[in-house]
């Protein structure tokens, strides 16, 4: 049986938090090796994923997938199979939920639809992408907590909610709205690129930085000089989220031209 070096991989990474997750990876692995049957983790944002991609995906006679309900789904649970099976045949064990109620007269955003989830005793790991439409939301859970999401969420913020479940091909997803933003920047630095998608000054967002109100490809960063490549997420807090979308090359006095998409 293939053995996974699991104190050499953690002891490659100083975060706590990280480390803890991948060893809850590894013990999946390591049962899938077992006993040839498949597993999945919990959900994951983009770069948690990624995570457990480069410590299990090099792992022979393993396969993973990423399976977050949907092709563009922000979080993800990863599915680790052994290599003769199909990915078809691995259940990702997802449940999804319909949530309407009477919005109208009352504005509410994802926040509000996380918190009364969270407000139920639900952990973030067990929920996957809130897809919030006007009428209401399209939930992506792990299949175990979708009964009792549907016996007990009845109130969104004041608004009463009735949920129900639908199948995946029911989902629908929204395109994203885009703002386009050309721009020139006088350095690939983070404080430069973030300054420029959302509208400030470097100095302020420097202060934001340092204090880890923004993430880089969704891990926190406070490093405002942090080098930017192209594909690069942003996300600050309470602002949304900017991705680098083409470097374009310089300009006459040295300057780099880029188109920035934000999301709104």
């Amino acid at each position: 049986m293939v053995l996974i070096d699991r104190d050499k991989i953690l002891n490659s990474f100083s975060s706590t938090e990280e480390r803890i997750l991948l060893a809850r990876a590894i013990d999946l692995a390591e049962v899938v090796l077992k006993t040839h049957q498949p597993a999945v983790t919990d959900f994951y944002d983009p770069y948690h994923t990624g995570l457990v991609f480069s410590v299990i995906k090099p792992v022979s006679d393993l396969e993973v997938i990423a399976d977050g309900g949907y092709p563009e789904a922000e979080r993800a649970r990863v599915l680790i199979y052994p290599e003769y099976m199909l990915s078809e045949q691995v259940d990702p064990q997802l449940s999804y939920l319909l949530v309407e109620g009477n919005f109208k007269m009352a504005k509410v955003s994802h926040r509000d639809f996380l918190g009364s989830l969270m407000g139920l005793g639900l952990k973030r790991d067990k929920l996957g992408d809130i897809i919030v439409n006007q009428d209401g939301a399209q939930l992506i859970v792990d299949a175990v907590i979708a009964p009792f999401i549907r016996a007990n969420l009845t109130k969104i913020g004041k608004v009463n909610v009735d949920v129900k479940e639908i199948s995946r091909q029911q989902l629908i997803i929204p395109q994203p709205r885009i703002k386009v933003i050309n721009t020139t920047v006088a350095s690939m630095r983070l404080d430069a690129i973030a300054a420029a998608g959302y509208g400030t000054s470097r100095s302020k967002v420097a202060r934001e930085i340092k204090a880890e109100r923004l993430n880089l490809n969704w891990c926190p960063c406070s490093n405002p000089a942090a080098q930017i490549d192209e594909g690069d997420m942003l996300s600050f807090r309470g602002r949304g989220r900017v991705k680098v979308k083409e470097i374009k090359g310089s300009t006459k006095k040295g300057r780099t031209y880029l188109v920035l998409h934000k999301y709104i």
